[in-house]
């Protein structure tokens, strides 16, 4: 089993971040990252079973969201290299936002999947820490020295090597 977990500082309240990512099927606050995404079915974006094509080539699915708790949970089906259905298998993410007594955001993203090619945690964890990074920037108006003081203040990657 793999997994990475991504925490960084957001400089915007849970609610305006919260607003921000909780439709699935809504990613323009990552120009840089998501250039396309495209709707799959008829399930809105805020409900479980809705389902995304991100960039062309990779699939998601959104098992859970928590409206109150602030969290969402979803799947990736497949993509491409090193992220094939053939790669990879149980792929769940999970987004969590708490609030900071400054009142920003802690944006806690976490993943785990089995594999038997280790390339997916660093593709997965720069994908992360980049799309973290795009979302901060979406509120830069807020307050630009603030904004420059949030990298990701935490990261890691585990690899549990005894399912290989």
């Amino acid at each position: 089993m793999f997994s990475t977990n991504q925490v960084k500082i957001i400089h915007a309240s849970v609610d305006h971040v919260w607003n921000r990512i909780h439709d699935f099927h809504r990613l323009d606050w990552a120009p840089t990252v998501i250039e396309r995404i495209d709707k799959i079915g008829h399930v809105a974006g805020n409900a479980p079973g809705a389902r995304r094509r991100l960039n062309g080539s990779l699939y998601e699915n959104l098992l859970a969201i928590d409206e109150v708790k602030h969290l969402v949970k979803y799947s990736v089906d497949d993509g491409k290299f090193p992220i094939t259905k053939q790669d990879i298998s149980n792929y769940v993410g999970t987004i969590k936002l708490n609030e900071t007594k400054e009142g920003t955001t802690e944006m806690v993203w976490s993943t785990s999947w089995d594999s038997k090619n280790e390339n997916a945690v660093e593709y997965y964890q720069d994908i992360y820490v980049a799309l973290m990074g795009e979302l901060d920037k979406s509120f830069h108006f807020i307050s630009n020295i603030e904004a420059k003081r949030g990298s990701v203040i935490s990261m890691n990657s585990h690899v549990d090597l005894f399912n290989h």
